[in-house]
């Protein structure tokens, strides 16, 4: 009965993948397969009891404890699927690429351990832990190596199947903080990328176990091939830098080079500015004070003195990228919003809450150097980057010293910062915030030097899916569509657009839950959205994503903030005791999709939420519930 429905979802005369055979003699091997079908994903199989026990795990399995990943559990499958690699064809179950990404072997741990440390268990013991829902393993793979724990999500809510775990490494010494499975495209038996095995029509063979079929010379073949061979050749120009448009006639004459996309680590710092009509200048060749010259012309630029305070244009969250004439589109940065005040040389940062920034970064007290005015007001995004050229809100927390609450450490200098300047509101005595977006882009371009602490930040025409799936294939937090013809707005629009790839999102805390096993101080934090009439309404707990240390500082900023009063507006659901608290902190959560409620009128539930930390740059109020989100069941982009 171990592979019935394995057998049932699949025409063995259809496909290369191996009949259902349960076989007799136990192993103990495992094997990572990534998996191009509707979704890239990563296919995590343990040989025991005679098949390869296996989950789907969406973001691939990590070496870094902190990454808490989740884990479908899917049918069985036949320890002959261990070393299977190739296509699977189209209007099959599966259909898609395969890739041998990681073998080798494992071994149960005993659940209980022994000063500190888990010990080799045995078949019974693994076959408890199973059946108890938290395997304790130890993997001995090409890629990955060391503890692992497989834990289930016991917690159902409409729409799950019961098949949620998590897969998370142990601390030990193979961990490797901030691991990115994306460096490591490589089959660990043919050597070669997901790319070359989609596009290699020997891969729709069955290599180590022939079927009798041979190379399927059907129609199928040669379309997958077709369109694979274009994808990999998409992917091979990524790979080069994209070059400099000098001029918008050079960039509009062939039709073919406009509106390249590229965002490969160098560059995705936009060393490729779109220049209207000059050249990028250096900054001794910049004169002093020309800006204004061509301002006073442009449709609704109004002469005023320099506003004191701006209120950042928001965008509004939308769950899918799109293609438009109309629209501009760019990279969602993952930092702080910061409006940068310039004037008599010297810069003044300034939150979208109004709080003063300047202070934590005197690294871009040389921003004004970099922009050819007198006076300017721009809008942008203060961010650290990774290796990988990617922002990185982690980095930011650690560069601010940030602790949750507002503490802080001493900030941490070895981690920069740079300003990526994406909108100009105000040049030199000209207020242009109804000048319309393409024009104020133009004319930010023109004006600033790319170096030092400032980057502009480009944006794409038309090509709006193309620039989220690069973004995604790079780890990167998402997209922006603006209006071309947008007028700057201070406050949340439809004129701007976010798509995020991973779900993310601030929500306010309040209350908690009480501890559960060995867990100290609290088991989640009960999270909550305020509706359109300023009520909280509950949208679920986070519980997993705080270490030991997180954990202790946290509490103690809840229990400073106890209250008695429930601070939610209508059923709180939770399967715990909850203590209340003044809504006052703010907690990043990343989550996997939306789910109804468990009952009528509860409201929309996060699923899988995970804590990333606290916001102190978020103002609570500022945690909307919006309407297009009110029941409605959306799907993580991983």
């Amino acid at each position: 009965m171990a592979l019935e429905e394995y057998k049932r979802k699949r025409k063995f005369e259809q496909t290369p993948e191996p009949p259902a055979k349960v076989e007799t003699k136990a192993g103990h091997r495992f094997v990572v397969q990534k998996h191009d079908a509707t979704r890239l994903h990563y296919d995590f199989r343990l040989e025991m009891e005679g098949v390869l026990k296996s989950w789907a795990v969406p973001k691939g399995p990590s070496l870094d404890p902190a990454d808490k990943r989740l884990a479908m559990q899917v049918e069985d499958h036949p320890v002959s699927y261990f070393d299977f690699e190739g296509i699977i064809p189209e209007n099959n179950y599966g259909a898609g690429t395969v890739m041998v990404w990681d073998v080798g072997t494992w071994q149960p741990l005993s659940p209980v351990p022994v000063e500190g440390k888990y010990l080799p268990g045995t078949e019974a013991e693994a076959a408890a832990m199973l059946a108890k829902g938290d395997l304790k393993l130890r993997l001995d793979g090409k890629k990955l190596k060391g503890d692992f724990a497989l834990i289930k999500m016991h917690g159902k809510r409409p729409g799950s199947k019961g098949n949620e775990w998590l897969l998370i490494k142990k601390h030990d010494d193979h961990e490797v903080e901030g691991y990115d499975i994306d460096e490591f495209d490589e089959s660990v038996l043919s050597k070669r990328s997901l790319a070359e095995i989609a596009g290699d029509a020997g891969s729709a063979e069955w290599k180590s176990r022939p079927t009798g079929g041979g190379k399927l010379k059907a129609a199928w073949l040669a379309d997958a091939v077709a369109k694979l061979d274009r994808k990999k050749a998409a992917a091979s120009k990524q790979k080069k830098k994209q070059k400099q448009l000098n001029t918008a006639e050079d960039a509009t004459d062939a039709e073919g080079s406009k509106n390249k996309i590229s965002v490969s680590p160098e560059n995705i710092l936009p060393i490729a500015a779109p220049q209207p009509t000059t050249k990028k200048k250096s900054i001794s060749s910049v004169p002093s004070a020309s800006s204004a010259v061509l301002v006073f012309d442009m449709d609704g630029a109004v002469k005023r003195a320099m506003p004191t305070a701006i209120h950042p244009m928001l965008a509004t969250p939308v769950d899918d990228a799109f293609d438009g004439a109309e629209w501009l589109f760019e990279i969602k940065w993952d930092g702080y919003r910061a409006v940068a005040f310039i004037e008599n040389g010297k810069v003044r940062l300034v939150s979208r809450n109004q709080n003063e920034l300047t202070p934590r970064y005197p690294e871009l007290k040389d921003l004004p150097k970099f922009v050819h005015a007198k006076s300017a007001i721009l809008d942008g995004e203060v961010v650290a980057l990774d290796e990988q050229g990617r922002a990185s809100f982690s980095l930011m927390q650690q560069r601010t010293g940030f602790r949750p609450g507002g503490r802080r450490a001493a900030a941490n200098a070895d981690v920069p910062v740079l300003y990526y300047a994406f909108d100009l509101l105000y040049l030199d005595s000209y207020d242009l915030r109804r000048v319309p977006l393409e024009e104020r882009k133009k004319k930010l371009a023109s004006l600033l030097v790319t170096g030092g602490s400032v980057r502009y930040s480009d944006h794409y025409e038309r090509q709006g899916k193309a620039l989220f799936e690069m973004a995604r294939a790079k780890g990167l937090e998402g997209i922006l569509a603006k209006k071309r013809d947008s007028i700057y707005q201070e406050r949340r629009t439809s004129e701007w657009l976010k798509i995020k790839i991973t779900h993310r999102l601030e929500c306010a805390i309040g209350g908690y839950t009480e501890p559960e096993g060995s867990r100290a101080h609290f088991g989640s934090v009960v999270l909550g959205l305020y509706d359109g009439q300023g009520r909280l309404i509950h949208v679920g707990q986070a519980g997993s994503g705080f270490d030991q240390r997180s954990l202790e500082e946290v509490w103690k900023l809840l229990k400073k903030r106890e209250t008695k009063k429930n601070p939610f507006y209508g059923e709180v659901e939770a399967l715990r005791k909850v203590t209340w608290v003044k809504p006052e902190l703010v907690a990043e959560i990343e989550f996997a999709e939306w789910t109804d409620g468990a009952s009528a009128g509860s409201g929309p539930k996060l699923r899988a939420p995970v804590f990333l930390g606290l916001r102190d740059d978020k103002d609570p109020k500022d945690c909307l519930l919006d309407e297009g989100q009110r029941g409605e069941k959306r799907t993580t982009e991983n």
